[in-house]
């Protein structure tokens, strides 16, 4: 079975809370977009076995997320011996959930392909152990999310007819240091209403990802890539997640932007 993952961002972002459990609230909102992997699963001769291609995965000694589903739908249902592959496109570590987004579309095709009758509801929960923004990628509509990223709620947002700039400069920021960098405070604008306001003005200055300022002190060149964006007409930019990616949404399909493509990862994507 053959199935391909797809990349979201962040529009807007809240660190609200430090929890006594050491994680972070959170309110934000996850939207989806056509940047994909590929995933594929075959029956095995032998054992489960499970290779990559593409953008290099770094190895941390775990099994990788894909390999993770697996192991935890078989823990409950009888899934024979799969070999698997993965194709990676989506950039690695760039606040885009590329890896939550394999291991979903991993349990939707387990319970597609071998008949296992879970609802989304109980894939969710599945997913929610893999990872907090791992429950997004199962009904993969626009959504708030709130609590640690696994509290959803619809979100009634199109921005279907626009066009995004994704560029991903390939800097490394890891997670635990992003959240070192930003003290919680309550959430000065209603994210929600905000968004459905579709007020690009409003949102240049009230929807904001509370990673940037601590972020771009430590990399300007983030900065000058979402500056670079806003110049060249973008409606709306802002780093995606705890970056490092940053997007730019355009009404209209921009000319390349040079002085990014031929630097980094740059992929214009109509939504």
């Amino acid at each position: 079975m053959l199935v391909f993952p797809n990349a979201k961002i962040n529009l807007g972002l809240q660190i609200t809370e430090k929890l006594s459990n050491g994680y972070h609230a959170i309110n934000t909102s996850f939207y989806p977009i056509p940047l994909k992997d590929a995933l594929e699963f075959v029956p095995a001769k032998k054992k489960t076995s499970f290779q990559a291609s593409g953008s290099h995965i770094p190895q941390d000694g775990k099994d990788n997320l894909v390999l993770r589903a697996y192991k935890l739908l078989k823990k409950d249902f009888q899934l024979p011996e799969l070999d698997i592959h993965l194709h990676k496109h989506i950039p690695i570590g760039a606040g885009l959930g590329g890896g939550s987004a394999d291991a979903a579309f991993m349990l939707k095709a387990l319970n597609q392909h071998f008949q296992l009758f879970l609802d989304d509801s109980l894939l969710e929960e599945y997913a929610g152990e893999l990872g907090s923004d791992c429950p997004f990628f199962i009904g993969n509509q626009a959504a708030m999310a709130t609590g640690t990223g696994t509290e959803l709620s619809p979100l009634a947002l199109d921005l279907s007819g626009m066009y995004l700039v994704l560029v991903y400069p390939a800097i490394h920021i890891a997670t635990q240091k992003a959240y070192a960098g930003v003290s919680p405070k309550a959430a000065p604008t209603e994210l929600e209403p905000l968004l459905l306001s579709k007020n690009f003005e409003r949102w240049r200055t009230e929807l904001v990802n509370d990673f940037e300022d601590s972020i771009f002190k430590d990399h300007p060149q983030l900065k000058t890539i979402k500056d670079t964006l806003y110049q060249s007409g973008a409606q709306y930019a802002a780093m995606s997640g705890s970056g490092s990616s940053i997007f730019g949404l355009f009404n209209s399909k921009p000319e390349e932007i040079r002085a990014l493509k031929d630097k980094f990862f740059y992929q214009t994507m109509y939504l």
